[in-house]
């Protein structure tokens, strides 16, 4: 079953479509049906829904303004609305269709079984990227790193990096269980040699494990708090690609 969440102003709406989904689409489990848009955000935040109808014309916004407060979104989306003028902006949020009311219960049958389909392909894709990133978490456990020094060089457990912070030409690279190192490579150099191994660069000046981020404090590009309570900014232009990270190893 399809967890669905409706949104649409008008009771009178929400209670024609919740029918005709219940007649024609039986894969479908509609979990909330909301006419407010303080309710409306925050069902779509707490339930967790795979599908998302959505009026466009809601009372006080618009169906975007409520995606925009949302974001990232992680569900599919069927807008549906009585006027076609934003059938363009519609799938720029990569909606799965647009429905214009008086609603055609063919054109809703065909809507969400291409629904489903892309929730199903991403489904598999979600299992393939976990395993993926399981494995490569569990290999970072057993791999090791040569860190040169200007004394000669460190032999050191990729898991037990915290993180990695560039001083200048060098890189100063600090431990769970051991005092820091600071190494003859620049930052550049260990991103490469550890971007596969489950780490993120929020920041120009550093580079982190992901195993040992602890929590995320929203903000204009928001901070990592790491185990050892040492909080790190998250530059603006990198915090998409954060949070993304973060999903693919954790699925929160």
């Amino acid at each position: 079953m399809i967890r669905t969440i409706l949104i649409d102003d008008e009771p009178r709406g929400l209670s024609a479509l919740s029918s005709m989904l219940q007649a024609y689409c039986p894969e479908l489990e509609i979990i909330a049906a909301c006419s407010e848009v303080t309710d409306a955000k925050e069902k779509t935040k707490t339930l967790d829904p795979q599908l998302v109808f959505l009026d466009i014309s809601l009372r006080d916004k618009t169906g975007f303004d409520l995606l925009a407060e949302l974001d990232p979104v992680n569900f599919e989306i069927i807008f549906v609305t009585a006027h076609n003028q934003y059938t363009l902006r519609a799938f720029q949020y990569s909606a799965t269709d647009y429905l214009l009311k008086p609603i055609d219960e063919d054109l809703l049958v065909k809507a969400v079984k291409r629904a489903v389909k892309r929730i199903e392909a991403s489904a598999s894709n979600n299992v393939s990227t976990l395993l993926y990133n399981l494995n490569r978490l569990h290999a970072q456990k057993e791999m090791k790193l040569c860190v040169p020094s200007l004394k000669g060089f460190d032999v050191i457990d990729i898991q037990d990096i915290l993180y990695c912070e560039a001083g200048g030409v060098y890189t100063n690279i600090h431990f769970a269980n051991r005092a820091q190192i600071c190494s003859s490579k620049g930052l550049s150099e260990y991103e490469k040699l550890l971007t596969d191994s489950g780490f993120v660069r929020p920041h120009n000046s550093f580079l982190v494990n992901l195993l040992h981020i602890k929590q995320y404090i929203k903000g204009e590009g928001g901070s990592l708090i790491l185990s050892n309570n040492k909080e790190i900014v998250v530059s603006r232009r990198r915090k998409e690609s954060i949070i993304k990270s973060m999903k693919e190893i954790y699925k929160f």
